[in-house]
C-alpha cells in the first residue's frame, strides 16, 4: 500500500459487529476508496481504544475515521497522527470528562427505544425485538434477523468511563445526523454536532443508516475524504 493512499477505517458500535459496513465498504470501493473495519471486543471503553489503534498500526497513510453509535465515543479517543478527519454516523461524541452514557441519557428516550440493564454476566444485550422497532425500523425483515443474530453484547465499563480529551478539537468533523434514530435522540445528535462545529448532513434515516441508507453514509465519508486529500 502506497504512504499516500488514504484509507477509511470504520468502527461498529454497539450490538453490532463489522458487516453492518458491509454496504459502505462496497460503496467506497466503487469510488476508489480503500476501507477497513475495527473489531471492538466492547469489554471496556481502554479495550475499544487499544483495538482501534491496533487497526491504525496496520494502516499507512492518511485516515478518515468512521464511527457509528457508541464507537464515536472510540473514534473520538485514539491520539494516532494518521487520523486526519472524523465521521460520525449518527454516533455519541463525550466532551472532556463525560461518559458515553451522560450524552446517551442526556434527553429522554424515544418511545421506542429498550429498556437495557446487563445480564447476569454483566453483558447488555439489544432484545431482539428492539433490532425492527428501534435500531434498524427501516430495514427489511431479512436484515433486521441478520443484525440480532451477529449482535455483540456491550459491557458498563464502556459507557460509564469519563473521556480525555476528544480528538474532535483537533481534527475537522463530520456529523450524519438521523432524524429517525430511535436509541439517540436527533436532539442529543444535533447538541454533540454542534458542540463539535461538525459539518451536519441531517437524513430521514433510522440508527443503522450504514445498512439502511448506506448512500447517504459513503456520500459523507467522500466529503471527508475529499477534503483530507485537498
Amino acid at each position: 500500500m502506497s504512504q499516500n493512499e488514504l484509507t477509511v477505517v470504520l468502527a461498529h458500535g454497539a450490538w453490532a459487529d463489522g458487516s453492518s459496513w458491509s454496504k459502505v465498504i462496497s460503496g467506497l470501493r466503487s469510488n476508489g476508496i480503500k476501507a477497513v473495519t475495527v473489531p471492538l471486543p466492547l469489554t471496556s471503553l481502554a479495550d475499544d481504544v487499544a483495538a482501534l489503534d491496533r487497526t491504525l498500526d496496520r494502516v499507512e497513510g492518511p485516515v478518515v475515521l468512521a464511527g457509528h453509535a457508541y464507537a464515536g465515543g472510540v473514534i473520538g479517543s485514539t491520539r494516532d497522527p494518521k487520523v486526519k478527519a472524523l465521521v460520525y454516523i449518527a454516533a455519541l461524541a463525550p466532551a472532556e470528562g463525560e461518559t458515553v452514557a451522560d450524552v446517551f441519557y442526556r434527553n429522554a428516550p424515544h418511545p421506542q427505544a429498550p429498556q437495557l440493564g446487563p445480564d447476569a454476566h454483566g453483558l447488555i444485550w439489544l432484545p431482539e425485538e428492539a433490532f425492527a422497532a428501534a435500531f434498524a425500523q427501516n430495514a427489511s425483515a431479512e436484515e433486521q434477523a441478520v443484525l440480532a443474530a451477529v449482535q455483540r453484547p456491550i459491557s458498563p465499563a464502556c459507557i460509564t468511563v469519563p473521556v480525555g480529551r476528544p480528538l474532535w478539537l483537533d481534527v475537522p468533523t463530520w456529523y450524519l445526523l438521523a432524524e429517525q434514530d430511535h436509541m439517540i435522540p436527533a436532539d442529543t445528535q444535533r447538541h454533540m454536532a454542534g458542540r463539535m462545529k461538525a459539518q451536519v448532513s441531517a437524513h430521514p434515516v433510522d440508527h443503522t443508516p450504514s445498512v439502511t441508507a448506506p448512500g447517504a453514509v459513503v456520500d459523507l465519508i467522500l466529503e471527508a475524504t475529499r477534503a483530507v486529500r485537498a
